[in-house]
């Protein structure tokens, strides 16, 4: 069985709809719509562009050790018995020794990379101002095709001036990076192999 992590659940949240005040809109002024005329340009509504700065490194190592040393030993001899002369006993002993050693040494690493830049469209702001950003690209060369998408929950004050936000400052970030075509289907193994693999000892 393999391991698991307890995570406590749910991982997310959304927060509570609070109800928004009347808004009294003019011919111009929109209030959906408003910007402050000297404001950087940055998301905030449905329907704006964010960019992704994707900078993802997970690094994981794992190491243990463990030693187990027992050793014991009995004797025992008989000198003398009643009604038995000593010359009978002169021999008669037992010795015994055991000793058990174990040692086990383990060790895991595990190290990953992304980096890459992805411009995502806000699809949704949350009651508390938050916006809920997805995106997706893709790149088609020759027979091969490589996808990206992503999508998370940005803070509008971890965007940075120039309209964008770094990865590691998102909530909730689902990353995909898959290829199709010929060069993804070379390293898929076949059925028939998968289930040669599923049924051997070894």
């Amino acid at each position: 069985m393999r391991p698991k992590v307890d995570v406590a659940v749910p991982t997310s949240a959304t927060p509570v709809a609070v109800a928004a005040p009347a808004v009294n809109n003019g011919a111009i002024f929109q209030a959906a719509q408003y910007r402050p005329l000297f404001e950087d340009h940055r998301a905030r509504l449905v329907g704006d562009t964010l960019t992704v700065q994707i900078v993802e490194k997970v690094s994981a190592t794992q190491k243990s050790t463990s030693t187990i040393d027992k050793t014991g030993k009995v004797s025992s001899s008989l000198t003398a018995a009643p009604f038995l002369p000593p010359r009978l006993f002169s021999r008669a002993g037992a010795t015994g020794d055991s000793s058990n050693t174990f040692e086990g040494k383990g060790s895991t690493e595990n190290t990953n990379d992304f980096s890459g830049v992805i411009t995502a469209t806000v699809t949704g702001v949350l009651p508390n101002g938050h916006l809920l950003v997805s995106g997706e690209k893709q790149i088609g060369v020759n027979e091969n095709v490589d996808v990206l998408r992503f999508s998370g929950q940005v803070d509008p004050r971890s965007i940075q001036p120039g309209n964008s936000v770094a990865s590691a400052q998102i909530a909730n970030v689902r990353l995909e990076h898959r290829g199709r075509g010929a060069q993804a289907e070379a390293q898929v193994i076949g059925w028939l192999a998968r289930f040669f693999l599923s049924v051997l000892p070894i």
